[in-house]
């Protein structure tokens, strides 16, 4: 591995392996990832990837959907990008070799709550994320694209003059190295870990935006965290996503006792918005005093569930359920990372050189509420146009940030604290169930300023960091507390952000809140 690169790419989900493709074809390219090039996130995503390629669809319909879905926070510039390429890029999946199922000759199609027509695209069933992922790894395997896996990246610097200084570990050799690139590319993934029930791979720290907050560079819309409302709630099971698709093909929601209940909820019942589905959830939890629902899919004709689904089919067989035979008990897990480091259309972020997409980045695409199976596809859209504007340079007299996505807040004060040793330090798990309990679905003010405070206390607390372990829990508080001061800032209820104390949506609050390191 050489020292010097023209573009380098941290992660190697769909987001990183789709940029370092398009970017190989301009120079000397290299994929920084933690663990294998192999294991990502975006290898588990199950229902597959929107895009209006149905007679009855469109760009315009797409759009709409998005919008409506965002609660009035998605950016319609970046909306419009997403949506009218969006065919274009499910071309370059196709060319790569990805193979969409199909029935009698022609792309199936899935619907999924909040999508007005059937438009999500999948791959052997419920395996999307990893066809996808796996068909892209074999590509850069094949190609110019130097890979150092098993490298955790701990700090980016500028260059004076231009560029970026990456800094990073060799894990198994335990040595410290320093990278250089003219075009630093985030493509590290979200922040399920922060949760104690999430649906994410282990290695969903919030790396890339702990690195982009240290560096200086805008952290944007971070209360948004997406709790998805069906993951696997089975004695001795792990936290298992159960795909939306699964209710598109007609899956209902029951309680213990059988009764279905959202049509009580909303008009799209169990086809309604995540964060919807997610509230009647727990609101029926609550009255019963149990911690799941019942999933039922009894009512279809199994040879069907278990050719649809054979991802979901096997592993809740492997854990003693057969799902067509009896309901799978669920609960809402967090899921997706709304917010993340700020962007422009073109994926550039407020610092020259740096750029960001796919989960770790904020595009304005998904506002308060991501519409499913967007995450997937804005991937390709923004890796691609990352590479196309380190091509092509800006436009003449163009403004970094478009002008639509300007902060109408910006925060300056500076969330790394001076370290006081004095005080102990979490764990991952004593994190993860402090924002499970007081960050999560529903939020109010006192629990808000006790994580907020908490959290202080332990980045007072954690020594610095020396190895993988110690450097994802050193990101996941600093990204915790980003999330607990902007959740406890908003005060109004939004999309996937709800607060007990402030149950309507307010339009003071049809803004932005974005934070910046004081003094960078």
């Amino acid at each position: 591995m050489q020292s010097e690169y023209d573009h380098i790419i941290i992660g190697s989900g769909i987001a990183g392996l789709y940029t370092a493709l398009m970017a190989a074809q301009y120079g000397a390219t290299l994929v920084l990832t933690k663990d294998s090039i192999d294991e990502c996130n975006t290898r588990h995503a199950q229902g597959g990837i929107a895009a209006p390629v149905a007679p009855i669809d469109s760009p315009t319909l797409h759009f709409e959907d998005t919008m409506s879905a965002g609660a009035g926070l998605c950016d319609p510039g970046a909306v419009r990008v997403l949506t009218s390429e969006a065919v274009d890029r499910i071309s370059d999946l196709v060319q790569f070799g990805v193979l969409f199922d199909t029935v009698d000759g022609e792309i199936a199609l899935a619907r999924e709550g909040a999508h007005s027509v059937a438009r999500v695209l999948h791959s052997a069933g419920d395996a999307t994320g990893a066809s996808i992922e796996t068909t892209l790894s074999g590509r850069i395997r094949r190609s110019a694209v130097a890979i150092a896996d098993y490298h955790l990246v701990t700090g980016i610097a500028q260059r004076p003059g231009g560029g970026w200084v990456i800094s990073a570990l060799n894990i198994p050799e335990n040595k410290r190295r320093e990278l250089i690139c003219q075009h630093l590319v985030l493509a590290t993934g979200g922040a399920g870990q922060l949760y104690r029930y999430n649906t994410n791979s282990s290695v969903a720290t919030a790396d890339g935006v702990g690195l982009a907050y240290q560096a200086g560079a805008e952290i944007t819309d971070m209360e948004f965290i997406q709790f998805h409302p069906t993951a696997l709630r089975l004695p001795g099971a792990p936290t298992f996503l159960i795909s939306e698709a699964v209710r598109g093909e007609g899956a209902l929601l029951r309680t213990g006792t059988g009764r279905r209940f959202m049509p009580e909820y909303h008009p799209q019942a169990e086809l309604a918005a995540r964060d919807i589905v997610a509230r009647a959830m727990l609101s029926e939890m609550q009255k019963t005093g149990s911690d799941h629902v019942l999933l039922d899919i009894t009512h279809l004709p199994p040879a069907k569930v278990a050719a649809r689904f054979p991802s979901i089919y096997r592993f809740c067989m492997e854990h003693g359920l057969d799902i067509t035979h009896s309901p799978i008990p669920v609960a809402p897990a967090a899921h997706y990372t709304m917010g993340g480091v700020r962007t422009n259309l073109w994926g550039e972020t407020n610092l020259p050189g740096l750029y960001a997409c796919g989960e770790a980045a904020c595009t304005g695409v998904h506002g308060a509420n991501r519409l499913a199976s967007n995450s997937l596809l804005e991937t390709l859209i923004f890796g691609k146009r990352i590479v196309e504007r380190i091509v092509g340079g800006p436009a003449s007299g163009e403004p970094r940030i478009d002008a639509g996505w300007e902060p109408d807040i910006v925060v300056g004060e500076d969330l790394c604290v001076i370290r006081d040793c004095s005080v102990g330090s979490p764990g991952v798990s004593d994190l993860q169930e402090l924002m499970w309990r007081n960050v999560g679905i529903i939020r109010e003010r006192w629990r808000l300023e006790e994580a907020r405070d908490c959290i202080r206390r332990w980045q007072a607390a954690a020594p610095e960091p020396y190895d993988r372990t110690s450097q994802e829990l050193a990101n996941l508080v600093l990204v915790a507390r980003i999330v607990a001061e902007a959740a406890l800032r908003r005060e109004e209820s939004r999309g996937a952000h709800h607060r007990a104390d402030f149950p309507e949506e307010s339009a003071r609050w049809k803004r932005h809140i974005v934070f910046r390191r004081e003094g960078l």
